[in-house]
């Protein structure tokens, strides 16, 4: 097991039921532990194990799980969950505590499905739009009735970078890092401010338009390059880094009270 991050909360209360939540990226997993709706352990790692899971169940007991992947889990600790849980995957075929009315569910991100099903737990009988600024930059749209309608996906910050160096033929690869200007005055900056202005400027504009649509909507935002951006928005901008997360453990709620 690679630890890449750990983020242990650690508040173990027996008397309450723990539940396994994890996430598989492209890169990375999450893998976290609630009780009811409290986060209280999470790191993120390369690659889970099942004596890493053997672990968790020692320290923290959890009786359910689901996972969230876009990666194919390896057979063995599909078996492990299979075995050692009441075992959830988040499919388009899962029951949820939310209506999804996107027209074609089989395509849609597990990660968007599970990012407006936290927001709407969080925010219950307001309109909410998530933002997830991550490789790609999603918008999704929940309404107050926990009606999930659909959204947009734009290219993330790393995306629009690689993008002007791959698809030109001298514009260098320029590195993520933060820009307050305006004006680029090297093409380095330039790039930069094209980059990073650009997407603010995106973000902006589209919060502005739905706004003007739902105006008590709320905005959540999420994903791995939101802190460059949440400050740079004057909206009433609500900040949950682990949104996804939240989401799948309100999914995993709902199907252990519907079995």
């Amino acid at each position: 097991m690679t630890n890449n991050s750990s983020n242990s909360m650690d508040k173990k209360n027996f008397d309450k039921e723990s539940k396994l939540i994890i996430d598989f990226g492209n890169t990375l997993a999450k893998v976290a532990v609630f009780q009811d709706d409290e986060l209280i352990h999470l790191e993120k790692m390369s690659l889970v194990t099942t004596g890493y899971l053997d672990q968790l169940k020692h320290d923290f007991l959890p009786v359910s799980a689901i996972i969230s992947t876009v990666i194919e889990v390896p057979s063995h600790i599909r078996q492990y969950l299979e075995t050692h849980f009441t075992f959830y995957e988040l499919t388009h075929l899962t029951r949820l505590p939310i209506s999804n009315l996107y027209n074609s569910p089989e395509t849609l991100g597990k990660d968007r499905l599970a990012a407006v099903t936290g927001a709407s737990a969080l925010f219950p009988l307001h309109d909410c739009l998530v933002i997830d600024i991550g490789t790609c930059i999603t918008y999704d749209f929940i309404d107050k009735n926990a009606c999930y309608h659909g959204g947009a996906i734009s290219p993330g910050i790393s995306l629009r970078f690689k993008a002007l160096h791959n698809f030109t033929s001298k514009l260098p690869l320029v590195p993520y890092k933060n820009f307050e200007g305006l004006t680029g005055t090297t093409t380095e900056e330039s790039i930069l401010s094209g980059v990073l202005n650009g997407t603010t400027a995106e973000l902006k504009c589209i919060i502005n338009d739905y706004c003007s649509i739902y105006p008590e909507i709320k905005v959540v935002l999420t994903g791995g390059d939101f802190n460059y951006f949440d400050k740079k928005l004057k909206s009433n901008i609500f900040a949950v880094p682990n949104l996804v997360l939240i989401g799948l453990n309100v999914i995993l709620d709902f199907n252990v009270k519907k079995k």
